[in-house]
């Protein structure tokens, strides 16, 4: 069973430290193209969260049977299944939102953070840390994603929460938020060469915070105790 300091480290790793857009890079082709808007970065994140985090589990409950001849075969055959499940999920309930994100939604299987965790650690640790670090990577790809697709609806539409309905239903219609009255809109933000900016934006963001928080972790390490005494040495033999 995994201590509280392991819980903490895993979800530290996925949110941030080690997280899979901002860090490790992965999975931008869909982070990028479908992150035009709040409710499309939130379905495909969810989506891209949930098959994460069963994918992890079912890995962890086959590590011990599966050989390694055929170890990489099995957990892509796993992902292709739990991904066939929430495609078909998604075209019973969010049908309108399905066809949106289009092939991106079947894509979900080459992302190489799904195939990466299942290696790196859901293959060489029990269940539950393994469903933990699924959801926190899955978590922490998602927030990047709907960070991302809030900024660029603000600056492309003037809007935020846009056709929510399409995700949550009917009762949704009234959440879009007008944030700018009579926006002409900038269409830069909307098309791909926005994603790249403002993820670099975001990844620029990231790096000033680290450094800033390194830099005041040493300054702590190095600031003496309160109350401690240095000895002073007066270089004389006696």
């Amino acid at each position: 069973m995994a201590d509280n300091s392991q819980w903490q480290e895993i979800s530290q790793k996925g949110l941030w430290s080690n997280n899979p857009a901002l860090v490790q890079l992965l999975g931008l082709c869909p982070l990028l193209a479908v992150s035009g808007s709040v409710v499309n970065a939130l379905g495909l994140g969810l989506a891209t969260m949930l098959v994460l985090l069963c994918s992890n589990i079912a890995v962890s409950l086959i590590r011990k049977t599966v050989s390694d001849a055929v170890r990489l075969p099995a957990f892509v055959m796993i992902i292709a299944s739990l991904t066939t499940c929430i495609e078909l999920l998604m075209q019973a309930f969010t049908y309108e939102l399905y066809t949106i994100l289009g092939i991106f939604i079947p894509l979900i299987v080459t992302n190489c953070a799904i195939l990466g965790r299942a290696d790196a650690f859901a293959s060489k640790n029990p269940v539950l840390p393994a469903a933990w670090d699924g959801l926190m990577m899955g978590l922490g790809f998602m927030l990047v994603l709907v960070t991302l697709g809030g900024i660029r609806e603000i600056l492309g539409s003037g809007t935020l929460f846009a056709n929510m309905h399409l995700l949550f239903g009917e009762g949704a219609r009234g959440w879009t938020l007008t944030l700018f009255a009579n926006y002409p809109g900038f269409l830069v933000a909307i098309l791909p060469p926005g994603a790249f900016i403002i993820t670099g934006f975001l990844i620029a963001i990231k790096n000033v915070i680290d450094k800033h928080l390194q830099e005041r972790a040493a300054a702590k390490k190095d600031k003496p105790v309160k109350g401690s005494k240095r000895v002073r040495t007066t270089g004389k033999i006696a």
